[in-house]
């Protein structure tokens, strides 16, 4: 007797041409049929190591594993034989942390781009990017199906699927948490259990983690009761600023067009600008922000997010800039800002007017480009010169 479960797939397949799955295997008059291919964002993480077993159960498809290192900060070599061990027959492992800095991070410094004035937008930046390498790997791999990890309430699945469509039309996308009858990450948990797959959460720490160079993301848990204060004990990357040094921190952050090119005095490459800032920033208590914000699917969401490097990234260039830009250029990139906060975060990446903002604040940075010295305490910041 067939479930409303095995009903529900067959629809999705026939959604996305998708045949039901017969044999592993399929062999006629002695020859081998390959598998057709799905592309998966992996990171290792609770959604994406059930989806793997969970695509082989149900798909005649050939799972290949794709995690784009945007500094992230996992064992990749572990990233990749966990892969393997939970039925990937292929892992890539992309490192665009630098692509990641110069090519998105710049941008959001350069525009100081936040969503609803708060949200500094770590995850947003992160997938664009990592669509793009999903949509490369597609096309070297001869891939028609990407699948993504994304709930069926969040922004990501917006993000993903929007930027793939807008690189490549004809690709099919697999959305395992808006067909499957895995409901809540309790479920998930179990799920994985039941398949023997080694998940990095417990019923008890429940909280969804997104990490990359520029933030840590925590949601999910007992943050949804806004009754609740958040636990310091789930900080990543910051000291609470109460257990903070007791001593001020002095900072000199050196812009080139709008771009940190030195800190204290000192010439960096990119990636390890945002590593060092994040440190001195986490040692001082600097970044962390209790946000409630308006989902583009409709709903709010609660999130608390560590973005040290970004806060002090922001707070010097706004310094600078104030000085260099005049009156109207000044007021006027205020608006723009915003407006570039709203695409990234929409997952609008992939189009004219974000590439049209570019343009315009790459104009307003060519005389940005000084120091600006930071006096940092206990979770503050005051621009000293």
């Amino acid at each position: 007797m067939r479930n409303k479960f095995s009903r529900k797939i067959d629809s999705y397949k026939n959604e996305t041409g998708l045949k039901p799955v017969v044999n592993r295997i399929i062999i006629f008059k002695g020859e081998y049929f390959m598998k057709e291919k799905v592309v998966l964002a992996y990171s290792g993480g609770l959604d994406t190591s059930i989806i793997i077993p969970w695509l082989k159960e149900n798909y005649d498809l050939d799972v290949i594993a794709v995690c784009v290192n945007v500094g992230q900060g996992d064992d990749m070599d572990y990233v990749k034989t966990k892969a393997i061990k939970s039925g990937a027959s292929k892992i890539y492992v992309e490192d665009v942390k630098e692509e990641f800095v110069v090519d998105y991070l710049y941008k959001a410094i350069k525009s100081e781009a936040l969503y609803e004035q708060d949200y500094m937008l770590g995850t947003s930046f992160a997938r664009p990017l990592m669509a793009k390498k999903l949509v490369e790997i597609a096309h070297k791999e001869q891939a028609k199906y990407i699948c993504h990890g994304c709930t069926g309430k969040g922004n990501d699945q917006v993000r993903f699927e929007v930027g793939v469509k807008a690189q490549d039309p004809t690709i099919k996308i697999i959305a395992p948490w808006r067909i499957w009858d895995i409901k809540s990450r309790e479920d998930a948990i179990d799920y994985a259990k039941k398949v023997g797959v080694e998940v990095p959460v417990t019923k008890k720490k429940i909280y969804s983690v997104d990490k990359n160079l520029w933030h840590v993301s925590h949601e999910g848990g007992d943050l949804e009761d806004l009754k609740n204060e958040h636990k310091e004990d789930m900080y990543f990357m910051v000291t609470p600023p109460e257990k903070a040094k007791d001593e001020p921190t002095y900072l000199e952050i050196y812009f080139e067009k709008g771009a940190p090119v030195k800190i204290n005095g000192e010439f960096l490459n990119p990636v390890d600008i945002i590593d060092k800032l994040n440190t001195i920033g986490g040692e001082n208590g600097i970044g962390i922000a209790d946000i409630i914000e308006n989902r583009l699917v409709g709903m709010k969401s609660r999130g608390i997010y560590e973005t040290p490097a970004g806060t002090l990234l922001y707070a010097a260039h706004k310094k600078l800039e104030s000085v260099t830009l005049d009156k109207y250029t000044y007021q006027y990139k205020k608006l723009v800002s915003a407006q570039y906060g709203e695409l990234v975060y929409n997952g609008l990446w992939f189009t004219a007017l974000r590439e049209a903002i570019d343009a315009f604040v790459d104009k307003t940075q060519e005389n940005v480009t000084g120091t600006v010295k930071l006096k940092l305490y206990k979770g503050n910041i005051k621009p000293c010169s």
